[in-house]
This record gives C-alpha cells, structure tokens and sequence, in this order.
C-alpha cells in the first residue's frame, strides 16, 4: 500500500532498530484533523484538554497555531501510519513560562501517542518512540533542554518522562488560558526537563 504521507517533506528523519522509519512532518491542520480528532476524542486523551471538540474544532486550533512562530506542530509517521503528535513551543510565549524560570535554548514539548493498534501495545515502543522525538528537538533544532508539564494526575506520563531520563522539576499551577473554539482552565502541572547533555553528552 502507499504511503500517503511520502510527498511531505520531513523535517526530522530516523530509522531505528526495532522501530522502523520514523518521519516527523509539519501538520497539515486540514488534511490531518480526522486523525487528530479521532485521538483527541479518546477518554485516553482527556489529559489533553479537547474532548467534545468537534473534527472542525480540532482544526480550527491547529490553523490557528500554523499562525504563530512560536508553537509547532508535527505529525509523526512511522512506515507511513501516524504514530504520534508532537507539539513544541517558545516557553516564554506560553503559559508555563509564567511558572519557572526560562532559561536561553529552552524548549517546551507536548506529545500525544496514537492509541495502540489490533497488536496491542508493544514493549519499549513508547521509549524508542520518545527518544526520536528528543532527537529531533534537542539536535535537530539545536536546543539546550527540554521542559515538559504533564498534569500531576497523568501518573503514566509523569513516570515515561523520568524513565526517559528526565529530571523532575516543581510542581506547578498553570494559569487558564483562551484559544479559539478551547478554553484550557487553570492546570496542576509536574514540571520535568532534560538537558541535551543528560540525553548526548553534549552541549
């Protein structure tokens, strides 16, 4: 079957044993919304604040962040099906830089997993899946480190994130905050970050 997805160009490409071709590429807000929609719809997704969005909705917030130069989002493709949505952000232009101190080469990262297919969930899939995508925003869009700010209640994300190698940072109260067709209410965040040394050895 062909790839649907093979005329986009990627901006992050990696091909890991055990994974498979993993493409991260630039959301198309209208092309993508049924698949998004679809996983944002999920009692499994509530943690990410659309459910009860309609498809329109859905895309309506995703055009409006192809706006602003400071938030992006990817999908992410594995062997031509979409595996994940990958979104990043200025943390000085969003409401968790109000809750730490930014530091210069931050970067701030949302990550949202397909649910799992008729196989069922397969072992080490999550992490070799997060280490590309730490791959992708620390090398290749040259950042320092990585904040992340997963609800305090999202005990699976939170224990992913340390598992991967993240260091947990405060605890947090994100101030509510307006989007076009969403309102996201006041959120009880576990900050976490890594550092590019932490996760490469570099600087």
């Amino acid at each position: 079957m062909s790839d649907p997805y093979a005329p986009r160009e990627a901006v992050h490409e990696h091909v890991a044993d055990g994974l498979g071709s993993v493409r991260v590429l630039p959301l198309d807000p209208a092309a993508d919304a049924a698949v998004l929609h679809r996983w944002v719809s999920g009692e499994r997704a509530s943690f990410w604040g659309m459910n009860g969005l309609t498809e329109e909705q859905v895309a309506g917030i995703y055009a409006h962040m192809d706006t602003l130069d400071t938030h992006h989002a990817y999908l992410v493709v594995k062997d031509g099906e979409p595996v994940a949505l990958l979104q990043t952000y200025e943390p000085e232009a969003d409401r968790v830089g109000a809750c730490y101190p930014v530091e210069p080469g931050d970067i701030g990262v949302h990550l949202l997993l397909a649910p799992a297919g008729p196989q069922g969930a397969r072992p080490g899939w999550t992490g070799a899946l997060l280490a590309v995508m730490v791959e992708f925003v620390l090398l290749g869009l040259d950042r320092g480190r990585v904040v992340v700010d997963p609800d305090v209640a999202n005990a699976k994300a939170i224990a992913r994130f340390l598992r991967q190698g993240f260091t947990a940072g405060p605890g947090v109260v994100l101030p509510e905050i307006d989007l076009p067709d969403v309102y996201l209410p006041e959120k009880k965040a576990q900050l976490a970050f890594l550092t590019r040394e932490a996760a490469f050895g570099r600087r």
